[in-house]
């Protein structure tokens, strides 16, 4: 629940990855968990980069808990010796039984030896270890390295998803003295024991929000969410004001909201904080909920975006044009290079069908070993709906009929391109569907939620939008 309390007792840590969908045709809402089956991998069988990782994470937690003079739990000693000589099982195991005491996650309670700063490099730790016992090493290391590469020295980096966290911490030369970038999660900012993290790690190199601009950005919201509120009460013929997963209530003649969309809203206001506190940086971003407030700032930049000083008028013609030949190149790596701007979505469905439905790999093109892991596919498709989102907001935003066809042009192929790279993504599919929906192309949009729900069968959201779909056409038809 969202209050200015609720600071001091920590927020709800969203380190999972997590991202609301938008609805189709207000009906249909679905929410992504990066998550996948655990692997069995021996700690010797991690990158040297990992265990290397490991070791200095160790280094920074006994830093931490001596310049915070901490009581730390012996078994948070214990977890990095069973991170760097256990299975990735045994790591994630370990995690969750500690994540248990850590008092901000639902089910647990307060271990004050276990829920202090020092957890979040425990979090870090996780994050790297499921990177390669989850994922294909291959692409891991690749888009861990991909953003480092592509990320001046000394900027300030927001990851948010899983992977858009843990790999670039884990393979930076050292994330804790921020080399050669410093790196912030954006869903964990309204945790106060995270923002505690970083002022112990990174306040002598940049500024972070105080305890005093925190409290007045919880406030900031409340109020704004009373309006919101008060609005939908008065006015119940207008659009609603208040978000969809925004769970408001009134208690006591108080206004108090919950859900993951209220903390991701607070969120946005302190990376903001950040942006505009630290104004000799450069800032980039890998997205995992959108933050209204970036959307003007925003351009993308190979994997990620890069979140620029000013607000843009428009996105170049050169800037897109790179971005949609870098990703052709990723695209044809991992799945092959019949996917162009042209291609329909009936052959767009096609493969996702043979490919990944049937594991009918011949004629394939691409890579297998992408194709047979969706800890890759999940990250791949979440980089580009990301993109495909900036280039929806654009069209949306769009004054000139000619512009706002552009960036709808280039929002179905980054769409399109997310779904092939994983047909089964709620996100790439509930955001591809609701693209094409609104473009009065129906048809498409149900071969899409068709294909979807073939690949997984017992989806009650796939099922719900189908549904709905077919309901849009029937309405249509008549």
């Amino acid at each position: 629940m969202i209050t200015t309390k609720a600071f001091h007792g920590g927020t709800p840590h969203l380190t999972r990855f997590h991202r609301l969908l938008p609805p189709v045709a207000g009906f249909v809402l679905a929410t992504l968990l990066f998550s996948g089956h655990a692997a069995s991998k021996s700690g010797a069988g991690l990158p040297p980069e990992i265990l290397s990782f490991i070791k200095d994470k160790e280094t920074q937690a006994h830093a931490l808990a001596k310049k915070l003079d901490l009581k730390v739990s012996p078994d948070v000693w214990a977890f990095f010796q069973t991170a760097q000589t256990g299975t990735t099982a045994s790591v994630t195991n370990a995690f969750e039984r500690l994540k248990k005491r850590a008092s901000q996650y639902e089910g647990s309670w307060d271990d004050p030896t276990v829920g202090t700063p020092v957890w979040q490099t425990l979090i870090e730790v996780t994050l790297a270890v499921e990177a390669f016992g989850e994922g294909d090493p291959k692409y891991s290391l690749a888009f861990g390295k991909g953003v480092i590469d592509s990320i001046p020295p000394g900027s300030i980096y927001f990851g948010g998803t899983d992977p858009g966290r843990g790999l670039p911490t884990a393979l930076s030369k050292s994330h804790w003295a921020g080399d050669p970038f410093f790196t912030i999660t954006q869903n964990a900012l309204a945790d106060a024991r995270y923002l505690d993290y970083l002022r112990a790690t990174y306040a002598d190199k940049i500024r972070m929000p105080t305890t005093n601009e925190v409290q007045n950005a919880f406030g900031e919201f409340l109020s704004d969410a009373q309006k919101r509120f008060d609005h939908d009460r008065r006015s119940p013929a207008e659009p609603r004001q208040i978000k969809p997963g925004e769970d408001v209530r009134v208690i006591d003649g108080r206004v108090q909201v919950s859900g993951q969309v209220a903390v991701m809203s607070v969120n946005a206001l302190l990376a903001k904080i950040i942006f505009e506190a630290n104004p000799s940086r450069e800032f980039y971003i890998e997205e995992s909920f959108p933050l209204d407030w970036m959307y003007p700032h925003l351009s993308p930049h190979g994997l990620i975006f890069k979140l620029n000083r000013e607000p843009l008028a428009a996105l170049s013609e050169e800037v897109v044009r790179k971005d949609r030949e870098f990703w052709i190149r990723q695209q044809k790596a991992m799945i092959g290079g019949w996917l162009t701007p042209d291609t329909p979505v009936t052959d767009v469905c096609a493969f996702a069908r043979k490919t990944f439905g049937q594991k009918n790999l011949s004629g394939f093109e691409g890579d297998r070993g992408f194709v047979e892991n969706s800890y890759a596919n999940k990250l791949y498709s979440k980089l580009r709906s990301s993109i495909g989102g900036l280039y929806l907001w654009r069209a949306n935003n769009s004054k000139s009929p000619e512009e706002r066809k552009r960036m709808t042009e280039e929002s179905d192929f980054a769409f399109r391109q997310a779904f092939a790279l994983c047909p089964y993504s709620p996100e790439a599919i509930f955001r591809y569907a609701t693209l094409l929906a609104s473009a009065d192309r129906i048809d498409d949009a149900l071969r899409v939620a068709g294909t979807a729900r073939i690949l997984d069968a017992d989806n009650a959201p796939l099922e719900s939008l189908v549904s709905e779909l077919t309901r849009q056409k029937g309405a249509k038809t008549k």
